[in-house]
């Protein structure tokens, strides 16, 4: 049986170390890059199934080395980094990174991450073939534009279909405010997010038995926001 393969593209070598083991003792199987050159091309030649993608490397930035690959493959990236600023984590999740750790970081946070990212990749395949998604009594039918909640049909307006079908579609991964209101709004949107916030309001309203606690979409502070996954 082939194990999955995932890619650490980190140029410190401990880091690097303690990732490895933390992967290969989790049954998959590790290659490594200390430079986003060498990483970019172990990524055409060893087509991994993950990639761990540290933002400060010697010869090219983290962020370009994001968006080239991104430019030929959907491979699910988890951008590991020194820098805790909400705007780089944004500018990561809008370059099309799947999650973002921050160092330092444990074992157990790590293997749930990529669970998680892995997960995410065979699901949005799954649910973009089937074009239903279902969690917990919530069902989506993106054919029927059809929402309904323990069997009970739930009326969302126009915009508020539009979102709540955006994120399920993207379940389980974070989606920026600016991802979202460009997705929903257009690219000339206002950046403010109040729309979108008093839409959501509105949404939870409907679709949460406690608003303030949410059971299926996720409020990352500061970031953007994340439906449960199927």
């Amino acid at each position: 049986m082939n194990k999955p393969t995932i890619l650490i593209i980190e140029d410190e070598k401990n880091i690097g170390n303690y990732m490895e083991t933390i992967v290969t003792s989790n049954g998959y199987k590790a290659v490594c890059a200390a430079n986003g050159v060498s990483g970019l091309s172990m990524c055409t030649s060893h087509r991994p199934d993950l990639i761990l993608l540290d933002l400060g490397l010697p010869d090219i930035d983290g962020m370009e080395v994001l968006e080239r690959i991104r430019g030929f493959s959907a491979v699910p990236v988890i951008v590991i980094s020194a820098r805790t600023q909400e705007k780089e984590k944004v500018e990561a999740l809008d370059a099309g990174a799947d999650d973002y750790i921050t160092k330092p970081f444990g074992s157990e946070e790590l293997m749930a991450r990529i669970r998680t990212a892995m997960r995410h990749s065979v699901q949005t395949v799954q649910i973009a073939n089937s074009l239903i998604y279902c969690c917990d009594g919530l069902k989506i039918d993106f054919e029927k534009r059809l929402v309904t909640l323990d069997g009970q049909n739930v009326h969302l307006t126009q915009i508020e279909y539009k979102l709540v079908s955006l994120l399920a579609r993207n379940a389980g991964r974070v989606l920026t405010y600016d991802c979202i209101l460009k997705e929903i709004w257009g690219p000339f949107a206002d950046t403010d997010n109040q729309i979108l916030r008093v839409n959501m309001a509105n949404i939870r309203r409907k679709l949460e038995k406690n608003p303030a606690e949410p059971h299926y979409i996720f409020t990352e502070i500061g970031v953007g926001y994340r439906m449960r996954e199927n």
